[in-house]
């Protein structure tokens, strides 16, 4: 039996290269920490995505922000998570009164059961809002606001062509109940807000009619063509946040029913008239340009 060597011999070239790299270590090892943070850390800033996170889990359309602003990046190969945070960027939901100073603005709105007052910014970098009520309040305030208007929830066709297509089923209704109607409803045709984000759009992408409580149960059957009605189960959720979306995409009148009976009696709302290229290009990918690129 041939028997192993008991040590491996190491040519000199390996061996100087070892002793190179070993001298290399113990120089890293003795920097002062500061020299050695990451060059990522001080060149490309980090972006903070705000959406609003309730106390029971993720409401879909809010976690949307996430997702729509990830895949917006991709398409650059951009990456936001970077680990220290340099700015805020509010995207998709009814969520300006967490805004502060300074915030970027792409796609929200006004939230219309909050006060004037409970909006503590002086001055936001507003790229894109939601409608032309969320636009008149802001610019009330001092603030410049261009027309550009959509939820950015409405890209998701555009954003996930492979992932959501529609597969309607002949006669298939589904119902989106608001996070705060979801116990009022006792139907097997509900598509709950809280399921993963996923899973409702395919849900809604099954159906030929929506009914929904629900804005983005209404965004997203608009964004795939899906014909749709608003209902109101409760008065939890005041009509501005509806008006100002129905507005920001063309629908020169909105209404809702009092029941999923008298919305599928009463038929779809207008369809949208909305063209996504201004939202598109005001996306501010300038928030992820490295320092000294701007």
């Amino acid at each position: 039996m041939r028997c192993l060597p008991s040590a491996i011999a190491i040519p000199h070239v390996q061996r100087d290269s070892m002793t190179m790299f070993g001298r290399i270590r113990e120089k890293l090892h003795r920097a002062p920490l500061r020299a050695r943070r990451p060059v990522l850390e001080e060149s490309y800033p980090h972006v903070e995505i705000f959406f609003w996170k309730p106390a029971q889990g993720l409401n879909f359309g809010d976690y949307l922000a996430s997702a729509v602003t990830q895949r917006m990046l991709a398409a650059r190969e951009i990456l936001f998570d970077e680990p220290a945070p340099k700015a805020r960027l509010f995207t998709i939901g009814s969520v300006l009164h967490f805004a502060a100073t300074g915030d970027t603005v792409w796609g929200s709105g006004r939230n219309g059961k909050i006060s004037s007052e409970q909006h503590p910014f002086a001055d936001l970098d507003v790229r894109a809002v939601r409608g032309p009520l969320t636009q008149k309040f802001l610019m009330d305030r001092g603030i410049s606001v261009p027309s550009v208007f959509g939820d950015p929830a409405l890209l998701i066709p555009r954003l996930f062509p492979q992932r959501f297509k529609r597969r309607t089923q002949p006669g298939k209704i589904g119902v989106v109940p608001n996070l705060h109607d979801r116990d009022l409803l006792d139907r097997d045709d509900v598509i709950d807000p809280m399921w993963n984000w996923g899973r409702v759009i395919d849900a809604i992408c099954e159906c030929e009619f929506i009914v929904s409580s629900s804005l983005h149960g209404l965004i997203i059957a608009d964004a795939f063509g899906i014909p749709c009605s608003h209902v109101r189960l409760s008065e939890t959720e005041p009509d501005f946040k509806y008006i100002d979306y129905c507005e920001g995409v063309g629908r020169s009148t909105f209404r809702s029913a009092t029941s999923v009976e008298e919305a599928l009696d009463a038929g779809p709302l207008s369809p949208p008239n909305f063209d996504a290229a201004p939202l598109l290009e005001s996306f501010p990918y300038d928030l992820w340009e490295p320092k000294g690129a701007r």
